[in-house]
């Protein structure tokens, strides 16, 4: 997300770029760092606990920072990324959080957003290469199927909790371990994305993208264990 004003503009616009910015980057930069902690220390232990109440919150901000100012800039691929991640971000920490009164309005509320994220998402993507030069806001749409088919996926599996009641044990923590990864990913990504953030040693270097990679392959390793009979080899995690 590249924000800049003419200098003319008013000192409140430029303030509020300011604020923005390092919202932004400052929430991106400490949820890489927080995320990668909460993926290698003991899953239930306090320190995996405080570093993924740091990343929740370090993502809702970066997210929610995205998915406001995007729009404006315009860059509409980022914001509907902010908006996911956001939605990831926060049904991931939900699904082990202590259940509230109101737990099933937002799982409601939940499954009727994504399921807007998906189809704009769709529907961008699709008109995408109908606009002048093949791009929207100077960026190609294309990946945005991808995203849009995986929001479609997560709006089936929170009509699916909606229709069979509140997750526990092994599934309660599969939905936050893949939605809290693949938030991480998508982080990681747009960080890799930024030209500016990236040394410049590591320009064209797939070097950029391994931890988000690696999220994903930790992903997949953790819910396989999940699915195996309890013992040894199923890490314990805890569920409170």
């Amino acid at each position: 997300m590249n924000l800049q004003l003419d200098p003319a503009a008013p000192v409140i616009f430029r303030v509020a770029a300011d604020v923005a910015l390092v919202l932004h980057v400052g929430g991106a930069s400490l949820a890489l760092v927080s995320g990668a902690a909460a993926l290698v220390v003991r899953k239930g232990g306090r320190l995996h606990r405080w570093s993924g109440v740091v990343f929740a919150v370090s993502m809702l901000v970066m997210s929610g920072v995205a998915a406001v100012v995007a729009p404006l800039l315009p860059d509409r691929v980022s914001a509907m990324m902010g908006l996911f991640a956001f939605y990831l971000t926060a049904t991931g920490w939900m699904a082990v959080a202590r259940r509230a009164p109101g737990g099933r309005s937002f799982e409601i509320g939940a499954c009727l957003f994504v399921l807007g994220i998906a189809l704009a998402d769709l529907a961008i993507a699709w008109f995408g290469p109908s606009t002048p030069g093949g791009q929207i806001d100077g960026q190609s749409s294309q990946i945005l199927y991808a995203f849009g088919g995986v929001a479609l996926l997560c709006a089936a599996l929170d009509a699916r909790v909606l229709q069979r009641g509140a997750l526990s044990g092994g599934p309660r923590i599969g939905r936050h371990l893949w939605r809290m990864c693949f938030a991480f990913f998508i982080c990681e990504g747009s960080f890799a994305a930024q030209p500016k953030a990236v040394p410049e040693a590591l320009h064209g270097s797939s070097l950029v993208i391994a931890p988000g990679l690696a999220a994903l392959v930790l992903m997949v390793a953790w819910l396989i264990r999940l699915q195996l009979p309890r013992g040894r080899f199923r890490p314990r995690f805890a569920t409170s």
